[in-house]
């Protein structure tokens, strides 16, 4: 198994992205601390884990709170003994985000809140558990917004995954040579609760649709096998990367004549 002995906290862990990369973490042998703020559903995940054979525990956390998230990197150590990966998943893509013009205040804060200071509290206190471990992974969860910019607007969401892309980069090379590994997947658009709310209609989706030459949203599943590659010791020389699993989206981002 490719987590085998390794234990691995992951926010955002009650659907999508993080509860896929829970089970399939699991799955390959490790031990999971499953996050969220909706409680029923993060702990339907473990619930699903622990049916499966697997060994997981449920921990509530507001990531964009400093103690929240000190407190779910103990619970790992408490449980477990030590943290091996941190995948920094959660995030939010508000309905209200749009161009610089209309988006509100509160809107930008909410979401720089959980998407950027959620990242930056969840490797503050992930990479001083690695550190006590004698390493690890971490995977920070940003988007192919933050390196191409969205057709459909959302301004501080592509921000937000902006600033994790650079946040990752320069984490990625302060503790390289302490056998920390921080590397950003960076998902093209998904077949997720997340984006299909925000893409509310049938143009909107399709305005993203026409420019992935795959011509498919991607699914949770596929950015699971990729959290996977890159919290493994398969990707031990990979470090500081923009991990792209899009469908092609950013070599073809171009307006179709």
């Amino acid at each position: 198994m490719r987590l085998e002995d390794k234990v691995a906290l992951i926010t955002g862990a009650s659907s999508g992205i993080g509860k896929e990369s829970a089970l399939l973490f699991a799955k390959e042998g490790a031990k999971i601390v499953a996050v969220d703020v909706n409680d029923p559903e993060g702990e339907q995940t473990v619930s699903e884990i622990k049916a499966a054979g697997g060994d997981a525990i449920y921990a509530h956390a507001d990531v964009s709170s400093a103690a929240d998230s000190e407190a779910m990197v103990e619970s790992a150590e408490d449980q477990f003994g030590k943290l091996n990966v941190m995948f920094n998943n959660a995030g939010i893509m508000d309905s209200r985000d749009d161009n610089a013009l209309v988006t509100e205040e509160d809107v930008w804060d909410l979401t720089m809140a959980i998407n950027l200071k959620g990242v930056f509290l969840g490797c503050k206190y992930g990479i001083a558990a690695m550190q006590r471990a004698g390493g690890g992974s971490i995977i920070n969860t940003a988007s192919f917004v933050g390196l191409m910019g969205a057709a459909t607007p959302q301004v501080a969401y592509t921000a937000s995954k902006g600033g994790v892309i650079a946040l990752t980069r320069e984490l990625s090379v302060i503790h390289a040579r302490e056998n920390i590994r921080v590397n950003a997947l960076c998902p093209g658009p998904l077949r997720t609760e997340l984006l299909m709310k925000f893409l509310d209609t049938e143009a909107k989706k399709q305005k993203r649709l026409v420019h992935i030459p795959m011509g498919r949203f991607g699914e949770a599943k596929e950015m699971a096998q990729s959290a996977l590659f890159l919290a493994s010791d398969e990707s031990s020389y990979t470090t500081g990367t923009e991990f792209v699993v899009d469908g092609g989206i950013t070599s073809a981002y171009v307006t179709p004549e």
